[in-house]
């Protein structure tokens, strides 16, 4: 009796995984053949796009309305002087620009921003470094602070890993200004990618952010879901912040651009999506760097679910619009599922179940996440898309080995409130030949790589029994999980050892900071 429900139990754990499976698996089909299809309607000029791609004749600029550049930053030796430069060369008159610093560093991050800021003000550019010494908040605590004294009719906000072009608010104040859009309450641009092409791990989130940015991004946009504000490389009208509707930056979730973006959508504000505007980040070289931006996201973004449930419900969005909204802001619960069915899938067989029979479903939509990661290469990289799209097997690879990690970001959301921002770490690397091993910012091993390894042994032990049972559509499944885990783990061993040898040869002294190749000196 108590076989049969353990089993029965184990059953529906197993049935519980693989629908949720099935529900990201439909997702990505659906918006790679929603962006499809809006590709050809707007070759064919049909007019529905319009109402949400803002397209048309370019907008006149007459009278440029003040715009204040916020810089958040917290201990970016290695980068900060690369934003405030970047910034400072934007193509705005300088009467109606305003670039602030908000700095929250602890370490000689604002001495350097400080020079730098002081270097244009003296070319004419009004930059300021605004530092707190309390970093309540932290990022949207910052922001908050700093819309205070903030000039501006829009923000633009820029992470310190960023690289904006001279053009950037040419191209994105004028979907603010158009007839039709009164009603926007901020543009999100398209992220590329200073060092895409430095590893194979940089090479694997590219694809991923590519993913993200030019089918799912675009195709919310096209069809009128709603889309988030990814924190960085975007505008916002300050009047939609301050709307008491929308309720400005808020520090009890660490996606607080999410979290804003929803919120403002849900007072009756339109974001607009930019694809054809592109803002240059740095992709953190780093596996564990990787590892903890994928933590916070994942963290971030269940807890603004969390947060936000009950007003999507009850916001008067038709209900297409609300599961959609669901499901978007619950993305990345994928990981709590993917781990149920990898700690379910051995036990099931012992019991002599076939935990494979619910996969059949799931069969059909596997599609969506590679043809989706396709559509993205091709249109960015239509001479060698291939080669880029062939990165696809690492990256599900890392999305199984991470899978605890976020499992456990995710439960924190769930059960808990906010928590600490740790930021990811910036170390300027954009060539073949710039290094992060013996920065002080590189990142040290945490105890749950013991986890990952046991459970990157217990998913081979699943391998092993699916061999002797016959149960041999369960294999792959399980191998993914035990080579996933297992490079996360071992990766991440390596990296570390990596980083203290090239420190140590520094010398006894402790280590600082590498301040790569290419890094102008004050």
């Amino acid at each position: 009796m108590l076989n049969a429900l353990f089993t029965l139990v184990m059953q529906v754990l197993y049935a519980f995984g693989t629908t949720g499976l099935f529900m990201y698996g439909l997702q990505a089909l659906i918006l790679t053949l929603l962006k499809l299809r809006e590709e050809r309607l707007q070759k064919q000029g049909n007019p529905r796009i319009h109402h949400y791609c803002d397209l048309g004749t370019p907008y006149i600029l007459v009278d440029l309305p003040p715009v204040t550049v916020q810089l958040p930053i917290f201990n970016e030796v290695h980068v900060v002087s690369r934003l405030i430069d970047a910034c400072a060369k934007l193509e705005y008159p300088s009467n109606r620009l305003q670039i602030h610093v908000l700095d929250d560093s602890t370490d000689g991050t604002t001495a350097i921003a400080e020079r730098r800021a002081a270097f244009w003000r003296k070319r004419g550019v009004d930059v300021q470094v605004l530092h707190r010494s309390d970093r309540q908040g932290y990022k949207a605590g910052a922001l908050k602070e700093g819309l205070t004294v903030a000039t501006g009719e829009f923000i633009a906000v820029f992470d310190a890993d960023f690289v904006p072009p001279p053009d950037f608010l040419n191209r994105t104040i004028p979907s603010f200004l158009r007839e039709s859009g009164k009603d926007i309450g901020f543009v999100q641009t398209r992220w590329t990618h200073l060092n895409g092409e430095y590893s194979a791990l940089t090479r694997s989130q590219a694809l991923a952010l590519d993913g993200h940015f030019v089918v799912e991004q675009a195709a919310r946009h096209a069809v009128g879901l709603s889309f988030g504000f990814n924190g960085s490389a975007g505008v916002w009208r300050k009047a939609c912040i301050e709307d008491p509707a929308v309720g400005g930056w808020q520090d009890d979730t660490l996606c607080e651009d999410l979290d804003l973006s929803y919120r403002a959508q849900l007072a009756g504000w339109r974001g607009v999506y930019l694809d054809d505007v592109e803002a240059p980040a740095e992709l953190p070289p780093q596996l564990l760097a990787f590892k903890r931006q994928q933590f916070r996201w994942a963290k971030g973004s269940v807890a603004t679910l969390r947060k936000l449930a009950g007003s999507v419900w009850k916001g008067g969005w038709p209900t297409w619009k609300r599961t959609a909204a669901f499901v978007h802001l619950g993305g990345y619960l994928i990981h709590p599922l993917l781990l149920v069915l990898l700690l379910v899938s051995p036990l099931l067989m012992l019991s002599g179940s076939q935990p494979y029979l619910p996969l059949a479903y799931l069969s059909l939509v596997s599609v969506g996440p590679p043809a989706l990661y396709a559509l993205s290469q091709r249109r960015l990289h239509r001479q060698d898309w291939l080669r880029r799209w062939a990165h696809l097997p690492l990256l599900m690879l890392l999305g199984m080995g991470l899978s605890l990690s976020n499992s456990v970001a995710a439960w924190q959301a769930v059960f808990g409130r906010g928590g600490t921002f740790l930021r990811t770490p910036k170390f300027r690397v954009e060539g073949s030949s710039d290094s992060w091993h013996r920065s002080g910012y590189a990142l040290e091993l945490e105890p749950i790589v013991a986890a990952e390894l046991f459970l990157s042994l217990y998913a081979g032990i699943g391998c092993y029994i699916a061999v002797i049972h016959g149960l041999w559509l369960n294999l792959p499944f399980l191998a993914l999980y035990a080579c996933g885990y297992a490079l996360v783990a071992v990766y991440g061993f390596y990296e570390s050892w990596i980083s203290r040898s090239s420190r140590a040869q520094l010398g006894s002294r402790p280590a600082k900071p590498f301040r790569p190749k290419g890094l102008v000196k004050y």
